[in-house]
């Protein structure tokens, strides 16, 4: 596919593409969803049409890369940089033109949103930091390292700043598992979803797991819906789009 095809006339050409995994199980909820984040987004970047898509609904993809402009952004909705966002995704979007930047998982403001919910729900429960432990909740993988990689990394950059809470990380797919990390923790305790969206493994796997683990806690939403996402992502598309708007 070339990006120099002409967009369609009932709808401008997309500067910016953001691309989710969806919801097999139930994909038009999967678009309905990344089109509300999409239209969140281009509120904060006026003159920049940003459309959003996921990977689960057939064919969903294929119309958006046929409405991107040459040269247009492609922020992916993903919590790790491995194979599928390096390799995969771009074979998916079959477009040398596009680029693809880092995902939503590697962004350094991650970590601060989740330690100002940290502090926000702290100062609601009126619990002590020293007495407050937090659990990662992450998918992991048995085939990437990529996903844990992730994940550990967005929790230590958490536990830097969350000074006496303590942080650690339970996985879905790979030891330590959430069931163990769940474990034996005070009820005292937030357990934070390191997924972008709330899809099967947020409102099943997650709950089951912390229910086996004999959690006791506040299970918080996962981070990819916090409300300053939107501003995160304008912000990155800003900045990439910035060189070629000085040119």
């Amino acid at each position: 596919m070339s990006g120099t095809r002409s967009p369609s006339r009932k709808e401008p050409a997309t500067d910016a593409l953001i691309v989710a995994h969806g919801q097999p199980s139930d994909p038009q909820a999967g678009e309905t969803s990344i089109a509300r984040l999409a239209a969140a987004v281009q509120a904060l970047t006026p003159g920049r049409h940003v459309r959003g898509v996921t990977l689960a609904a057939e064919g969903a993809l294929e119309r958006a890369v046929m409405q991107a402009r040459e040269g247009a952004l492609v922020y992916p909705m993903f919590m790790a940089g491995g194979w599928f966002v390096t390799h995969e995704l771009p074979r998916r979007l079959g477009n040398p033109d596009l680029r693809v930047l880092p995902p939503l998982g590697l962004s350094p403001e991650l970590p601060m949103m989740a330690v100002r919910t940290i502090r926000t729900r702290l100062a609601a429960r009126r619990w002590k930091a020293g007495k407050t432990h937090v659990v990662v909740a992450a998918h992991g993988s048995g085939r990437s390292p990529h996903p844990a990689e992730a994940a550990l990394e967005f929790a230590g950059a958490m536990s830097q700043r969350l000074r006496g809470v303590k942080v650690t990380t339970g996985f879905i797919e790979e030891a330590p598992s959430l069931n163990d990390a769940a474990r034996d923790l005070p009820v005292t305790a937030f357990c934070l979803p390191f997924f972008a969206s709330d899809g099967q493994h947020v409102y099943e796997d997650i709950p089951a797991a912390l229910t086996a683990g004999g959690f006791r806690g506040e299970l918080l939403q996962p981070i990819g819906l916090h409300r300053e996402v939107p501003g995160l992502i304008a912000a990155a598309l800003s900045l990439a789009h910035a060189p070629q708007d000085a040119s």
